[in-house]
């Protein structure tokens, strides 16, 4: 089973993975633990991570980013409308009325959700993750933003099914960061002492946030969360963009906003100099060759005028601050340690005002990049039965209010009640009684629209289906079990009818209607409560709490022949019907899993066709090096002149006409300058030859670093009767690499070219080399010539040389 956290940050990626020694942030292909959330698309594949960042000048249409703030968001959602005239690649409404993304792709216009572009960036990183692991790689936890919304949420674990994922658990970031803070620390208080309490802050590239967590031994409890969706490093980046658009506009008279390409690579430089600027507060260059109409422009920047641009930005840094404080009512002295993390929170004037709120020195234990990876990875092994992981339980919260409303019977109106305020406790069960004679709908919704980074606060609608009245005309007794589960994700799990079924005479009463066991979660860290909710009984709910349960079964406990009838009570499920505010249609996911199969065997393909033709560019420059190199002396004038035009000309075909050929014409092409002369060579048998070269190459070496140490007139310290020893490496190896091709039905002019032996053979021949078999050749011939010059003494014996000719030849 795989054990990995997958950190899907605005701007990049970080992939964590549980080993035996540990939890390790592992690199990509280009040997880096970063991978850029960047998707580029191309006329016949895609790119993905760093090879996409690359094209984003060059294909600044199709080559997206940032599209993590669109999940969840209908397109005619105010935010997406306002985001769109800052993007480089367009936006477009799909037939769901979700946002989409506008792409030239296979030299047709596409337009992919969100979750199809994410699955892309998943899949990648899953790609990461199994060359880490060497085995495949499908269960794993996802970190998201804290303000995530359920539609949001939803859209990621959307996105994780495409890209054939199986998502245990979406993590909220600080809280993964918390995870990967106190699980290794020894000196956490016992679980009945004083918890230790400790900030989180995280300063990302397009969010802020901050949460509260108290921490005893074994046990993480957030004690509450506060963000700002709009704070993060792009808006320090747009801050810089604007003021070079406008001074370049004066000093220049250029129109930056004009020109896609000029802005991203203005966008680019300005991230650079705001990463200069927090290490040095001096006067930093800006400068950009062929900027626009071959103008090369300048400009420079300080930090001190840079946070005073950025004022009103700074300004909103302590009111998260302030709320969490006033949320979880801790006093500044109670906070252990303020740790933090994300890649803006390197920006100086942050971190001072961060450091004079709480008023204590800022902690960085731990690495600002890859915490939350790291803390995902540690979940997914908790999760995980692979894994013996210290017991370590984690209690969540709700980030915003949840309310449930529905149409009253008794009052004729709208009721509503909420179910789960403000850093309620999560994952969470609630049992709701409700009385009704007939089917009936509640609506979830977040009740606090103003805090709410969201334009809808709806939910979703879910309706209770099969409701019945009891036989007696009276309303039967539903009970509605409403949960937020481990992804932050609310849901109507469960409804059932208590039915009343009248007891055969002198039965004792029986009560039957206890709560659906919940459901258990195979993980010591995460735990479920179960709640009775009490609402008004004049709603035409019953009022009821656990508490009140225990007084009236009391009073209820009463002779049997006090009772008016005997009763006994079942319980029967009921369906439900949910129409949620995102919600994939099963159809729309399964054709966005086929597609994404169909595109990733379109990457690899293309990716195989490349290969190839970068063999035939190997091969040219290879043996046209080695032709005027270790082979000089071994080919005539003429015949190296006549291989090295057929290499020109394969190279120039390369760059022309053969541009953009399918796989195998640059297979045939292969073939071509390659002989087949040792393709029926045992692969067992060829490796022995290449271990005898290499072991008399060592002993070789050796006998030649020991005699560079010997003075002239010292005895050397190898004789000839060794080196003519050595010399056996020939016939050892010379059956092998000499073992003739099967013939089938040879012409007759070859059969009697073949008698002649290998003085028969021209040196043409040796224009045909593979690179293996060189390898060997070469090999050897260096290890005969190298003999005769241990002591500085010719002693190639006229029988060694014509030997090592034929087999050279032949070779």
């Amino acid at each position: 089973m795989s054990v990995v956290g997958f950190d899907v940050g605005f701007q990049s990626c970080y992939v964590a993975v549980a080993r035996a020694g540990g939890i390790e942030t592992v690199a990509n292909e280009y040997s880096d633990r970063c991978t850029p959330s960047f998707v580029s698309f191309g006329p016949r594949n895609r790119s993905i991570g760093a090879a996409a960042k690359s094209q984003v000048v060059t294909n600044c249409k199709n080559t997206v980013q940032g599209f993590k703030r669109f999940h969840g968001r209908a397109f005619s959602d105010p935010y997406v409308q306002a985001a769109k005239s800052s993007l480089v690649f367009d936006l477009a409404q799909m037939p769901t009325g979700t946002t989409g993304i506008k792409v030239m792709y296979m030299e047709e216009e596409k337009v992919f959700s969100i979750e199809q572009v994410t699955a892309m960036l998943l899949n990648k990183l899953k790609e990461t993750a199994e060359a880490a692991l060497k085995k495949p790689v499908a269960d794993c936890v996802i970190s998201v933003p804290s303000f995530f919304t359920d539609a949001e949420r939803r859209s990621v674990m959307d996105a994780a099914q495409i890209a054939g994922l199986n998502c245990l658990r979406l993590m909220n970031d600080t809280t993964a960061v918390a995870l990967a803070y106190g699980i290794y620390k020894q000196d956490l208080p016992a679980p009945e002492e004083k918890p230790r309490t400790v900030v989180f802050v995280d300063v990302g590239h397009a969010g802020y946030q901050v949460s509260v967590c108290a921490f005893n031994k074994g046990k993480l409890k957030v004690l509450g969360s506060a963000f700002d969706p709009e704070l993060g490093g792009k808006d320090f980046d747009e801050v810089l963009v604007k003021y070079f658009c406008e001074e370049f506009a004066q000093k220049y008279k250029l129109d930056v906003r004009s020109k896609p390409r000029a802005l991203v690579r203005l966008y680019q430089e300005c991230e650079k100099l705001k990463k200069l600027m927090s290490a040095n507060s001096s006067d930093l260059p800006l400068n950009i060759e062929c900027f626009m109409n071959d103008i090369d422009v300048s400009g420079t920047l300080n930090r001190g005028k840079f946070e005073e641009f950025c004022a009103e930005l700074l300004a909103k840094v302590e009111a998260p601050l302030r709320s969490i404080m006033e949320q979880t009512r801790l006093k500044k002295e109670d906070i252990y340690a303020v740790e933090i993390m994300g890649g803006a929170s390197r920006t100086p004037a942050i971190k001072d005002r961060i450091s004079k709120f709480f008023g204590k020195e800022l902690s960085t234990t731990l690495n600002a990049d890859e915490a939350v990876a790291r803390g995902c990875a540690l979940q997914c092994a908790i999760l995980s039965p692979a894994f013996k992981v210290r017991e370590f339980s984690i209690t969540e919260v709700v980030p915003y209010p949840i309310s449930l409303k529905w149409t009253s019977a008794a009052d004729e109106g709208i009721s509503d009640c909420e179910v789960f305020p403000k850093n309620h406790a999560a994952p969470f069960s609630k049992v709701l009684t409700f009385y009704r004679r007939e089917p009936f709908s509640l609506e979830a919704y977040y009740n606090n629209s103003k805090e709410l980074p969201y334009p809808d606060p709806t939910i979703g609608q879910f309706t209770i289906q099969k409701v019945v009245p009891q036989p007696s005309g009276e309303s039967s007794k539903v009970k509605v079990k409403v949960r937020v589960n481990v992804h932050g994700v609310f849901s109507v799990s469960n409804a059932s009818l208590v039915e009343v079924v009248k007891s055969a005479e002198g039965e004792e009463p029986m009560e039957m209607d206890t709560p659906a066991k919940e459901d258990e979660v195979k993980s010591s860290l995460l735990m479920a409560f179960l709640m009775v909710l009490s609402i008004p009984s004049h709603q035409g709910i019953h009022l009821t709490s656990t508490e009140d349960n225990k007084q009236e079964e009391k009073k209820n406990e009463q002779p049997p022949q006090a009772k008016k009838a005997k009763v006994k009570t079942k319980t029967v499920d009921l369906p439900i019907e949910n129409s949620l505010n995102w919600q994939l249609a099963g159809e729309a996911l399964n054709l966005f899993m086929e597609n994404e199969g169909k595109m990733i065997m379109q990457d690899k393909l293309e990716k195989e066709r490349n290969d190839a033709k970068n063999y035939v560019e190997e091969y040219v420059y290879e043996m046209r090096d080695k032709l005027h190199g270790v082979l000089e002396n071994f080919v005539s004038e003429a015949d190296r002149d006549s291989f090295s035009l057929k290499l020109e000309d394969t190279e120039n075909w390369l760059y022309e006409e053969g541009e953009d050929q399918q796989k195998q014409v640059y297979i045939d092409k292969l073939v071509e300058l390659k002989d087949e002369l040792y393709d029926h060579l045992d692969e067992l048998e060829m490796m022995k030859v290449d271990k005898q070269v290499n072991e008399t190459m060592t002993w070789m070496n050796n006998k030649m670093n020991l005699q560079s140490k010997q003075g002239l007139s010292q005895d050397p310290v190898v004789k000839a009767q060794e080196i003519q020893a050595k010399t056996k490496l020939y016939s050892a190896c010379n059956h092998i690499v000499t073992k003739p091709k099967p013939k089938v039905e040879p012409p007759k002019e070859e059969t009697a070219a073949e008698q002649n032996g290998p003085q028969a053979q021209s040196l043409p021949a040796l224009k045909y080399f593979s690179p293996a078999g060189s390898t060997l050749t070469e090999g050897l011939w260096i290890v005969f010539h190298s003999y005769s010059t241990i002591i500085g003494l010719q002693i190639y014996s006229h029988d060694i040389c014509k030997h090592f000719s034929s087999y050279y030849l032949k070779g």
